[in-house]
């Protein structure tokens, strides 16, 4: 999920206290911020071209639905494809447009921009997925423009992004192989808009949101035809959140999945480092960032006789966090003397820091110091969204990032091709701006995403993915993480799907991958390769192929 506050603060939060600067943050979750909120009240593909090359002569548009002759809206633009998969030329239509939601007077509320992408001569009995980005605030640019749409926008993979111009490749990882696939933006973001009869606390909230795309989805299913389609949600960020209470309310609705894309999770907002202080007992949050805060020291070659393979040497950080180092924190002020002394070290190791600095710190190093503290000599800082990332700083006595590195590298290439994409290639003809996000409009007049709905303390969506799957035995979950994500670390996820309070023969539906990137796992494309490889098996279990 991407986030960021165009105002300084995020959720009402100085800038000083989490990731600061976050551009666009809007597809990958920064947990810490969302609680706030509740607290206020990229081998490449073959035929690769230039960005911006000229646009070929305009295809055929789909006529216009009655509801967008009467609303004014921009008509569906329709056009053909073909796109190699696995070696496999596959046709299909790609449509971008609208589908406007109501409210129980069927007054319009907002106009939904979506892009679907459907394999020619197909029955209405394929699968189809639904796939959205996060934020909260997000559109789905980034889903739909670097993991598993038709093309995919070529950016850097770790290292420093060149100039322009970029490249969109077709994608030879993407699902359509698969499933139908339907990428759609929240709410008032990309080319959609909220209606008069719409306003902002209508769809910013957990549930209000969640309605809201249980509606798109219904509207679609109707207008095309595919109740009786396989069905999957596909979230990213706090995409995931809103999967799981999605979810719930689908099942209410009548509408049963066959199974949920976890990509990059943030359910229980109560594990974040924004829940809570040390000072007072909070000190999960230090445990389920250690591993990750030792993927990035091992990537960048701070750990001492650095073990030569990374998920193994998790394995090891993990038994530790969950025992010694969960003993030690719980023991509070009254640690001391030699076992102390053993932590130190072992933690220090792990994080690539000095002893000094690890004591200093009282054994609790978040992950905004360890992002500056890891490579302060160096005169740099690391990535939040995705800790391979670096730039220099310009404040090297900083105990926190100003900006996030990841962010710096991946924005202008994902924001220039979505609007090439979707203007000269699927020809979708509209002067509106297309919204990467909709934080303007969020925290317009103090405004703020309502974390409380139906909801008491940290907000937290794992009972609603409970209960589905509960209710729907035969769901399955696959849950995807980026070993160098301290947006939504992987160790807090695991810890989380196995907390859910459900049957033991429900958890072995829930599967996990588990990837060498961060947040965006498809921006490696070794771990996007590896993830389509997965992904692709658990769709057929999940049809029970």
């Amino acid at each position: 999920m991407k986030e960021r506050a165009a105002t300084g603060s995020m959720y009402g939060i100085p800038r000083s206290r989490h990731l600061i600067g976050e551009p666009l943050f809007v597809k990958r979750l920064f947990a810490c911020s969302l609680l706030l909120a509740f607290a206020s009240a990229p081998t490449l593909a073959q035929s690769a071209h230039p960005i911006a090359a000229a646009a070929p002569a305009a295809a055929p548009s789909a006529r216009p639905s009655p509801e967008a002759r009467l609303e004014g809206e921009t008509p569906d633009a329709v056009t053909q494809h073909t796109v190699a998969v696995d070696g496999r030329p596959i046709a299909y239509t790609a449509r971008a447009g609208t589908l406007t939601l109501r409210d129980e007077q069927e007054k319009p509320t907002a106009r939904i921009f979506y892009t679907a992408f459907t394999v020619d001569g197909e029955s209405t009995a394929r699968p189809v997925t639904f796939i959205y980005n996060g934020g909260p605030g997000s559109s789905t640019m980034w889903l739909r423009m670097g993991s598993f749409g038709p093309v995919r926008v070529i950016a850097a993979d770790g290292t420093a992004q060149g100039p322009p111009p970029f490249r969109i490749v077709d994608n030879q990882y993407s699902l359509i192989d698969k499933s139908d696939l339907v990428f759609i933006d929240m709410p008032a973001s990309g080319f959609g808009r909220l209606l008069e009869a719409g306003q902002p606390k209508d769809f910013f909230g957990i549930d209000q949101d969640a309605n809201a795309f249980a509606q798109f989805i219904t509207r679609y299913l109707t207008r095309f035809n595919r109740w009786n389609s396989p069905k999957f949600l596909f979230g990213e960020s706090y995409g995931t959140t809103r999967s799981a209470v999605l979810s719930a309310v689908l099942q209410r609705q009548g509408v049963q999945l066959n199974g949920i894309v976890l990509l990059s999770s943030i359910l229980n907002f109560g594990l974040d480092y924004a829940n809570g202080d040390p000072i007072g007992g909070n000190d999960w949050p230090y445990v389920f960032n250690l591993p990750t805060q030792a993927a990035t020291a091992w990537y960048h070659g701070k750990i001492a006789n650095k073990p030569a393979d990374l998920p193994t040497f998790l394995r090891d950080v993990e038994h530790w966090a969950m025992n010694d180092y969960v003993d030690a924190l719980s023991q509070g002020d009254r640690l001391q003397g030699a076992q102390k002394d053993a932590i130190v070290r072992r933690l220090a190791y792990y994080l690539g820091l000095s002893e000094r600095y690890v004591r200093e710190a009282n054994i609790r190093v978040n992950y905004a110091r360890s992002s500056v503290e890891l490579l302060r000599s160096e005169g740099k800082v690391t990535g939040r969204l995705d800790s391979r990332y670096e730039t220099t700083t310009i404040d090297g006595t900083a105990d926190e990032p100003r900006w996030d590195p990841t962010d710096a590298t991946i924005d202008a290439p994902y924001t220039t091709a979505i609007n090439s994409y979707l203007r000269n290639d699927l020809k979708y003809d509209t002067p509106l701006t297309y919204r990467t996000n909709v934080y303007g409009i969020i925290y317009a007049n103090g405004g703020s995403w309502d974390m409380r709905s139906n909801r008491w303390g940290y907000p937290n969506v794992a009972p609603d993915l409970s209960a589905t799957m509960a209710q729907n035995p035969a769901l399955k979950i696959f849950s995807a993480n980026g070993y160098y994500d301290f947006a939504t670390p992987y160790f807090a996820t695991v810890y989380t799907l196995k907390h859910l309070n459900i049957a033991p023969e429900l958890q072995k539906n829930i599967s996990f991958g588990f990837y060498p990137a961060g947040h965006m796992v498809y921006l490696s494309e070794p771990a996007l390769a590896q993830f389509k490889r997965d992904l692709s098996s658990w769709y057929d279990a999940a049809q029970g192929r």
